[in-house]
């Protein structure tokens, strides 16, 4: 590898590291309400749960279809699918950031005899949510660039972990939905 491809890699690693820590930091604030929402909610953020639990749903048959693709090497089809699923991914992203600014949380309930499996999901969901993107964009940028190894050895990694997270944001969403206040 020359030196030029060396630095270029470690800037993008950089900056996704960067991104990573960035969005993780934003949802944590939005999490924990360390900044106050406006007193009025916009009605449009009701519908917000939905469309994430859609775009997460959307997501894991995309990431299973590109799967079947690649697979096939049928490369071209394989890459369409997943910058489609990048793409709704980032707008769930905005989407999940808008809704926990202007939401009130909403709590399983303590008397629910499924809180701890709940709960167990949620866990297990936040904290590879948290894990998955730097993969998912280093992924993405070694696969953009040709660099077919790197690619797929990171996705061995990312491709299961983003299927989990997409397949258990529409279970977290099913199980909390019963509960929201709006």
């Amino acid at each position: 590898m020359n030196e030029a491809k060396t630095t270029q890699d470690k800037k993008v690693f950089h900056l996704v590291l960067a991104l990573s820590v960035v969005v993780f930091a934003l949802v944590l604030v939005l999490n924990r309400k360390l900044i106050t929402p406006p007193e009025t909610i916009p009605s449009i953020v009701y519908y917000l749960p939905s469309l994430n639990a859609f775009l997460n749903g959307t997501c894991s048959i995309l990431l299973i279809t590109s799967f079947a693709f690649i697979r096939r090497k049928q490369v071209a089809i394989h890459k369409k699918l997943n910058l489609t699923a990048f793409v709704l991914s980032s707008l769930f992203l905005i989407s999940y950031i808008t809704f926990h600014f202007f939401a009130p949380e909403t709590k399983f309930p303590a008397t629910n005899s499924l809180r701890p499996v709940y709960l167990a999901i949620l866990a297990s969901h936040i904290v590879l949510a948290a894990l998955v993107l730097p993969l998912v964009l280093l992924s993405f940028y070694h696969g953009l660039q040709n660099n077919i190894n790197k690619h797929r050895k990171l996705v061995r990694f990312s491709f299961p972990i983003w299927l989990y997270v997409t397949i258990t944001g529409v279970i977290v969403y099913l199980m909390i939905s019963p509960y929201y206040s709006f």
